[in-house]
């Protein structure tokens, strides 16, 4: 036992040395390479100025009209309410009066039960023949009063010429004084007589006034009848479409109860909101709406419609909680548009001269853009933004006509930075990758390894066999490919 302890206890120290050793030797090897590398002189590497790629666009001034872009709500600047007049049963209703169904002006849609308005109209009519009889009575009763006066008159003359006779006798001392008394006692008889059938006249006119005015009573009641008879056939006032449909037949319907809305679906108007600076690019210079013609379009199904109108007025108040000016817009024509619509709204507002157009990307937040100068190197110059219009801006600048700018700035490019100018139409193409024609066996042993590849993740798999089954596949994946195989 104890040898063998001896035995194994040499071989781990003749072990122990030697891996020692073996780490001197790696040490002392590492020193002298590095001892090597300091000895050797630094080598000067020239610096090359980096020259970038930009894409830029010319400065040309020129008049542009600007278009203000919003959103806005369609609305029916003609609509009518259907309503039933007065209670009644629904009776008929025309085959046009269902959600959407479209009518004409003057067509009847719905009627209700007529037999209450029409005893009203017939007890009318007989109230207002009453009153005509009425009023010949009296004009009767006035033509006789009138020749009752003209007897009296008559008597009282000569009861009146008779008391001058006998006053004429009693002067002739032939006549007596009692003749004479009742002479006068029959002409103020007669005159007394006169009076009452000019009361009488009176009482006649009287009568015909007040029976004129029943016959106009009557004559309003008729007509009020005849109106609520009318008033069961409800019909459309213009051509339209019907919408919020409520009424079926055999309905009981209340006074005043609305059926149905018909909407002019040609007489639309575009509500939209815009902002204040933008409310005040669209007014004179005495305040009043330009007048700016709008252009309205929809997305239907991959379908865009589009309809012209004008500025016809703005809201009267700004109302609560809401910002800038809530504007008003006339639709020329507008068909398959429908009220409620969300639209967007194009305004194109009075023209600009002397602006230039450039993309968004070229104005930084302080409005400079990079100007191409000499040797190809930027300057920074200052522009004045009018306008934004979705990813374009509207600029004015001075003494910058006609010169080159940079159209996409990035961190990269700054003042003094040199550049390689991309102008539209002459940007290069760029290179077409080398590719290579493989023989059946060997696409087929690069297909065997993709697909058995486990690590290679199932997006770059899917290109890779895509590429393969072509008949010439790009050379860096093949090389990639079967540096791994």
């Amino acid at each position: 036992m104890i040898v063998r302890f001896l035995r194994r206890s040499l071989a781990g120290l003749f072990l122990l040395a030697l891996t020692v050793g073996l780490m001197a030797l790696a040490g002392s090897m590492v020193w002298t390479a590095l001892e090597a590398r300091w000895a050797e002189e630094p080598r000067q590497r020239p610096q090359r100025e980096r020259v970038f790629a930009a894409n830029v666009l010319p400065i040309q001034p020129e008049t542009i009209r600007p278009v203000l872009s919003t959103f806005g709500e369609l609305r029916a600047r003609r609509t009518l309410d259907l309503r039933a007049a007065a209670a009644g049963e629904v009776i008929w209703l025309s085959d046009a009066v269902e959600e959407g169904g479209q009518v004409r002006a003057g067509a009847p849609l719905i009627r209700l039960d007529p037999v209450e308005a029409q005893s009203a109209v017939a007890t009318a009519r007989a109230d207002l023949s009453e009153a005509e009889a009425d009023l010949r009575d009296a004009e009767r009763q006035l033509a006789l009063a009138g020749d009752e006066i003209a007897a009296a008159e008559d008597q009282a003359r000569l009861r009146a010429n008779a008391l001058a006779r006998q006053q004429d006798l009693l002067e002739r001392r032939v006549g007596s004084p009692a003749a004479v008394e009742t002479a006068e006692l029959a002409l103020s008889s007669a005159n007394q007589a006169v009076l009452s059938r000019r009361q009488s006249l009176a009482n006649a006119e009287a009568r015909i006034d007040q029976a004129k005015t029943m016959l106009d009573r009557r004559r309003i009641a008729l007509a009020e009848a005849e109106r609520r008879l009318a008033d069961t056939e409800i019909t459309a006032q213009f051509d339209g479409i019907l919408s919020d449909v409520t009424v079926v037949e055999g309905k009981r319907v209340t006074g005043g109860e609305t059926l149905a809305r018909v909407i002019d679906p040609s007489a639309l108007e575009v509500a939209f909101r815009v902002s204040t600076p933008q409310h005040t690019r669209l007014l004179t210079e005495t305040g009043d709406l330009v007048g700016a013609e709008v252009t309205a379009s929809i997305d239907i199904l991959g379908v865009d419609l589009e309809a012209k109108g004008t500025i016809s007025r703005e809201s009267a108040a700004v109302g609560e909680g809401q910002t800038g000016r809530l504007l008003f817009a006339r639709l020329d024509d507008a068909p398959g548009f429908r009220p409620g619509d969300f639209v967007r709204v194009r305004i194109e507002e009075p023209p600009l001269d002397r602006v230039a157009r450039l993309p968004a990307t070229a104005v930084d937040a302080a409005s400079t853009v990079l100007v191409v100068g000499e040797e190809n190197r930027l300057d920074t110059a200052p522009v004045q933004v009018l306008r934004r219009e979705g990813d374009d801006v509207l600029i004015r600048a001075r003494g910058l006509s006609g010169r080159d700018v940079v159209s996409q700035r990035t961190p990269l490019l700054g003042t003094g930075i040199r550049i390689r100018p991309i102008r539209p139409g002459n940007a290069e193409a760029p290179a077409e990758p080398e590719t290579l024609a493989l023989d059946p066996e060997r696409r087929a042993r690069l297909v065997a390894f993709v697909e058995a590849n486990q690590f290679m993740p199932e997006a770059a798999k899917a290109r890779a066999l895509t590429a393969l089954k072509k008949d010439r596949v790009p050379a860096r994946m093949v090389e990639r490919i079967e540096s791994r195989m």
